[in-house]
Parts: C-alpha cells; structure tokens; sequence
C-alpha cells in the first residue's frame, strides 16, 4: 500500500470515527436546565471538541492497524468473499 494509498484510508477512517464519537459525553442545555439566552435548548453545554480529537484519532488508528494487516497479510481476498456469498 502506498503512502497517499494510506493516507487516503486512514483520513477515511478518522472522518467516519469522527461522526461517530461526536455524541459521546454531550449534555444538552435542556438536559441540565441551565438555558443561554438566545440558544437552542439542545445546544450543548460543553463540546470537549479536542478530548474527541483525540479519540477520534486513537480509534482511527487502532481500526486502520486492523485494515493494514487485513491488507498486507491478504486475510480477506475477493475470491474468499465471493465463495462465501456462494458466487463461486
């Protein structure tokens, strides 16, 4: 796998992570009862937007370990899909 090859998934990776990290530890303004004025009920109280920068980049890089040695090592392979599917 080439470096931009590489580059390219991991960005993936991380941006898909991402999504999913970001309601992790959110307490809205209605949940907490304390409303700024002006702001939406369901604005959160506080992002913590770089503690899930951080998660999102150590979950990134332990699932793209996973697709590398996938890769590297052909543990998955179209033909072994294809005869799992029964398409061979």
């Amino acid at each position: 796998m080439s470096t931009t090859t590489a580059l390219a998934i991991f960005f993936l990776i991380w941006w898909v992570t991402l999504f999913a990290v970001l309601p992790w530890g959110v307490r809205s303004q209605h949940e907490d009862g304390d409303f700024v004025e002006g702001t939406d009920p369901g604005a959160p109280i506080r992002a913590r937007l770089l503690m899930k920068l951080v998660w999102t980049t150590l979950i990134a890089a332990i699932v793209f370990a996973i697709v590398a040695a996938i890769y590297e090592y052909r543990l998955v392979t179209l033909d072994g899909i294809a005869q799992f599917f029964g398409m061979r």
